[in-house]
């Protein structure tokens, strides 16, 4: 019996000794193929030319222009510990992970605001192993180049919100006829949940989806100590939840080159609106 116990342990041991070597084996590939292709995306552009490009435009709102509520929605919803981390967030990560290895997939991301941008700053929207360790390579770049506050305003300025709107300015105008640092705290928050999924919440085409995102980022809110439940319950009454305003059918198009999206195509930016799930 002590012989049969013996092996089993022996066994056991073997095979995780032989896992930890296959996993060590595949990080140091992914990982070398990972820096090979953050270098050659820098060699082509570096990345502070490419984030000065989008700071000239005419429209680039600063992040004192910005409602402190829309922040801390945008923070709350997409990355909460978008203030303490160093670019990347272990623990999304490793939720990330454990979701993809159960759905056997690379559904989960774990992405945080700064993967973001470094994503969309310098690579593909196709999901590889080696381009998610490329993200993290730039992202602790952009994480020792920029303040926090620098690469919150890169990040609004330059995603989707549905409707032909890319960044904070041209969203707040087309949805809301105002500047951003002019939207109503209920304004500010309904935009700042669009951008997880712009073309299934999009305030015109699917204003009760909107409307439930917009719930989950007050909830989000609350869950973070940016919100208490009654000012939660203020925002929604503000908007009267189901009477949103209307909005225009389509967006009179602008000059492409006076636009940041004509800039962020320039730059390699892949913003374009990608369809995501529903699922929260």
């Amino acid at each position: 019996m002590k012989h049969l116990f013996r092996f089993i342990r022996n066994s056991i041991f073997s095979m995780l000794a032989f896992i930890l070597v296959i996993l060590l084996l595949a990080g140091g590939y992914f990982g070398v193929k990972g820096y090979n292709m953050y270098t050659k995306a820098i060699e082509e552009r570096p990345i502070t030319e490419r984030i000065a490009a989008i700071q000239e435009q005419e429209h680039f709102i600063r992040y004192d222009e910005l409602p402190s509520i829309y922040i801390d929605a945008v923070i709350s919803a997409e990355d909460k510990r978008f203030e303490s981390h160093c670019g990347i967030d272990p623990v999304s990560i490793c939720r990330a992970l454990w979701k993809d290895i159960r759905s056997l997939s690379l559904a989960e991301g774990g992405s945080t605001i700064t993967q973001q941008i470094a994503k969309n700053l310098l690579f593909t929207q196709e999901k590889q192993v080696e381009r998610k360790v490329a993200e993290v390579f730039a992202a602790f770049a952009l994480e020792d180049e920029y303040s926090k506050e620098e690469l919150f305003e890169i990040y609004v300025n330059t995603i989707y919100f549905g409707n032909g709107y890319y960044g904070i300015h041209d969203a707040a105008e087309g949805y809301f006829g105002k500047l951003p640092s002019d939207l109503t705290d209920y304004e500010s928050v309904m935009l700042a949940g669009l951008p997880n999924a712009p073309s299934a919440y999009s305030l015109i085409a699917n204003p009760d989806l909107a409307v439930k995102r917009m719930k989950v980022v007050l909830r989000r809110m609350v869950n973070c100590g940016k919100l208490t439940e009654g000012k939660a319950d203020t925002i929604l009454e503000e908007g009267g939840v189901t009477a949103l305003p209307s909005f225009p059918q389509s967006k009179a198009p602008l000059p492409p080159e006076t636009t940041l999206w004509h800039t962020c195509r320039t730059l390699h930016i892949n913003a374009l609106p990608i369809p995501a799930t529903l699922g929260l």
